[in-house]
């Protein structure tokens, strides 16, 4: 076996092409899936809006009145409605409760619309994780930094820092960009690394789970995994970050953190219901390849580098709106 080893590894830079080969066409499928996507959930992308009638907050690209997009934001611009009427009914004695929950009905249906970190999140468990439990952990933790951060740039910027609408709106774009980037970083990794096993898989004859294969150790590192999280969660939603405004607007801040802190919920409920079925297709394909032989598992690699490189192409699309002013999604 250590000779089977050594041979493998002997000549990496015979591997380098074929690496480069399999990340470039990897690249063009995730480029065509992603732009397939998009146009059967917003089959016509609108200007984005203004930043908010606060002036902060995050523009996002939205999908015309037809298609399943354009409903998902329908339901969201009339909970959101609710929500700002449910903020001024608590500030006059109202009972919190249904603030809590049309926050709750609201995180939901956000996290089913279009959005990057359900997709992030999905596109790194079919890359990698294939453990139900840690897919759900990826899954709450990113909707709970989501609600934190915008609860940090509106609660801190505004009432600690005294920081007016324009600093909170340059801030906010830096909190975009940074998150953009490290999605692209994530997936620039796993993609390389991807490539590598699929590529060294090849020279040795055998699958990519093959003892002849170095261990992918690294995809279960924690380190990775808080890169995933930070990601997918480091960009607040923008109706959360809009109710922030309109409760500090109205003297109730804690308000707002209340129904954000239910937006949360609902948001982690249906993004961990997306990552439990990723999962499940993971652990399918699995199970397909291990009856099919090398041909299978070659298979599932090359199904795990094309999940790596669909989330490098996002963050590389979600960089680019931004630059060219349309904002990410």
């Amino acid at each position: 076996m250590s000779v089977s080893i050594g041979l493998v590894e002997a000549s990496p830079r015979g591997r380098l092409p074929l690496r480069l080969a399999l990340i470039a066409g990897a690249i063009a499928a995730a480029g065509l899936l992603l732009a397939a996507l998009t146009w059967l959930v917003m089959p016509g992308v609108a200007a984005p809006p203004p930043r908010s009638p606060f002036g902060i907050g995050f523009r996002e690209a939205a999908p015309d009145a037809t298609g399943l997009g354009g409903w998902l934001l329908a339901v969201q611009s009339s909970f959101s409605r609710s929500l700002q009427g449910a903020v001024q009914a608590l500030k006059l004695g109202g009972d919190w409760m249904p603030l809590a929950l049309l926050g709750f009905a609201y995180g939901v249906f956000h996290a089913a619309g279009p959005g990057h970190g359900k997709a992030v999140i999905a596109g790194y468990i079919v890359a990698g994780e294939r453990t139900l439990q840690r897919g759900c952990a990826l899954s709450f933790a990113a909707a709970l930094l989501q609600a934190a951060v915008a609860i940090a740039i509106v609660g801190i910027g505004s009432v600690i820092l005294g920081a007016t609408a324009a600093t909170m709106s340059r801030a906010g774009t830096l909190v975009e960009t940074a998150s953009f980037a490290l999605v692209a970083l994530i997936g620039f990794a796993v993609t390389w690394r991807k490539a590598g096993r699929l590529a060294a898989a090849n020279a040795a004859g055998c699958g990519p789970d093959c003892a002849h294969v170095p261990a992918d150790a690294r995809a279960e590192s924690w380190r990775e995994r808080a890169g995933v999280v930070l990601a997918a969660g480091s960009r607040p939603c923008a109706g959360a970050v809009l109710l922030l405004v309109f409760a500090l607007s109205q003297g109730v801040l804690w308000a707002g953190m209340l129904a954000v802190l239910a937006m949360a919920l609902g948001t982690a409920l249906t993004t961990t219901a997306l990552a439990c079925l990723a999962v499940f297709a993971k652990g399918a394909a699995l199970r397909l390849a291990g009856g099919r032989g090398r041909v299978g598992a070659i298979a599932v690699g090359g199904l795990e580098l094309l999940a790596a490189a669909f989330v490098l192409v996002l963050g590389l699309a979600m960089l680019t709106g931004l630059a060219l002013g349309m904002g990410g999604a």
